[in-house]
């Protein structure tokens, strides 16, 4: 079993940045792959990032290419998105998940991942 705690959303301006925190704690952190997914209201559930469980590959959505940054932290047992030049449409529930999938290979399906976190709200105004 693996317990993910989110942390770090807000309001912020569009322009501006966020970082995402998920905090493991369970079974080995490491040995998981670790996912970004984000779910606006009325909308499904929908892939932003994942990290291997090296952190030797990241993939990241077409919407957030080049403006989002996903790490993580082994010994810390925490993963992070760091989330810049935001715009409002990247207004969602931002949740990170745990994948034994995902710890070599792309994974965007929700299917892919074992365990989530809570959710962390985000909120981008214009």
């Amino acid at each position: 079993q693996v317990q993910l705690v989110e942390s770090g959303g807000g309001l912020v301006q569009a322009g501006g940045s966020l970082r995402l925190s998920c905090a493991a704690s369970g079974r080995t952190f490491s040995s998981y792959g670790m996912g970004w997914f984000r779910q606006a209201p009325g909308k499904e559930r929908e892939f932003v990032a994942q990290i291997t469980y090296s952190g030797a590959r990241t993939y990241y959505a077409d919407s957030v290419k080049g403006r989002f940054t996903v790490s993580r932290d082994n010994a810390k047992n925490t993963v992070y998105l760091q989330m810049n030049s935001l715009k409002p449409e990247d207004t969602a529930i931002y949740y990170c998940a745990a994948s034994s999938i995902a710890t070599t290979r792309w994974a965007p399906r929700t299917s892919d991942y074992d365990y989530w976190g809570q959710g962390t709200q985000v909120t981008v105004s214009s």
